[in-house]
């Protein structure tokens, strides 16, 4: 069968499954339609956001499905007019049995993680807040359990020390196109190979939550800027600062350090020291110094423009 008689359906919501998508369209893959997350409203102005995939698929003249619930008996059936070889599933929901069973090739996933570690919605999130040195990305064949089907294809980076997960989604984007049309190609060719995955207890990813995202300052000034760097740029590590005035406000925490820093007189927990344009904060084991900070109702700025107009003691 040639690539272009072979008929995907691409499922999938935001950025990281756009380079997917591009791949498979550019490649000359036949992608009969895209299924993605329905239109929804948001923002002061109450406009209708699409999804990136959506606006990717009606540039690029692609049939798109946007089905509230995936049982659905007008959704199932519109899949099944479609008769495709194949489905492909990239950050979008969980597919119901009735769905990803539908095509005869079956449907895999690309997860951004080397499974069975960070099965879950957040994995390039929990990797990096866990300071973990390696990760990569996994297609596999879907199956009941979410993130648990037999494994085709890995790839693994290295992540940098102070590396945050933007940098890590944008490389993990492009290998992981990579290896969906490579595993499309396996697919074609008749050269497929899985392997199931490894049962026991693993590092779950679930989904990232205000609560997940505030700073303990009583943890290791290395496990704070893991945390940061985790969660940086979106949607941010936060904690709440306490004024010299004993006002308190919501800051949001982009970027910190843990290398080089000066000799400093010991810090409390949460206790805020700031020389000469440095912010220092004292956490559970060691200071931490807050390179980029973003305070509530203000834009993004350096620690040393931050120094200017605000006078922290503690942040809790």
């Amino acid at each position: 069968m040639l690539k272009s008689d072979l008929k995907i359906v691409f499922f999938g919501t935001p950025e990281f499954a756009v380079r997917s998508l591009d791949a498979l369209v550019t490649g000359g893959y036949n992608v009969c339609a895209v299924v993605t997350m329905p239109d929804k409203i948001a923002g002061r102005g109450h406009k209708l956001i699409q999804s990136d995939v959506k606006q990717y698929a009606q540039e690029h003249n692609l049939p798109v499905l946007q089905p509230e619930k995936l049982k659905s008996p007008d959704f199932v059936e519109e899949l099944r007019a479609i008769d495709a070889d194949l489905f492909i599933v990239i950050a979008f929901r969980m597919l119901p049995e009735i769905v990803w069973q539908m095509p005869r090739l079956g449907t895999f996933n690309l997860h951004a993680s080397l499974l069975p570690k960070y099965r879950g919605a957040a994995p390039i999130n929990h990797a990096v807040m866990n300071g973990e040195k390696v990760t990569g990305i996994t297609t596999f064949f879907l199956k009941h359990e979410i993130d648990t089907g037999d494994m085709i294809m890995q790839r693994s980076i290295e992540i940098g020390d102070d590396e945050n997960v933007g940098s890590v989604h944008d490389r993990l984007m492009e290998i992981g196109a990579e290896a969906v049309t490579q595993t499309v190609e396996s697919i074609l060719e008749g050269s497929l190979r899985t392997i199931p995955q490894p049962e026991g207890d693993f590092t779950p990813a679930p989904k990232i939550f205000k609560d997940t995202c505030r700073i303990d300052w009583s943890a290791t000034a290395s496990r704070i800027h893991n945390h940061v760097r985790g969660l940086s740029p979106y949607p941010a590590a936060w904690t709440r600062m306490v004024s010299d005035n004993g006002d308190e406000a919501d800051l949001k925490i982009y970027e910190t350090s843990v290398k080089n820093l000066p000799p400093l007189p010991t810090l409390k927990i949460g206790e805020v020291l700031i020389v000469k344009g440095h912010v220092y904060v004292g956490t559970g084991e060691g200071p931490i110094e807050i390179l980029s900070l973003q305070p509530a109702g203000k834009k993004r700025m350096e620690a040393r423009a931050f120094t200017l107009g605000y006078h922290p003691v503690t942040m809790k």
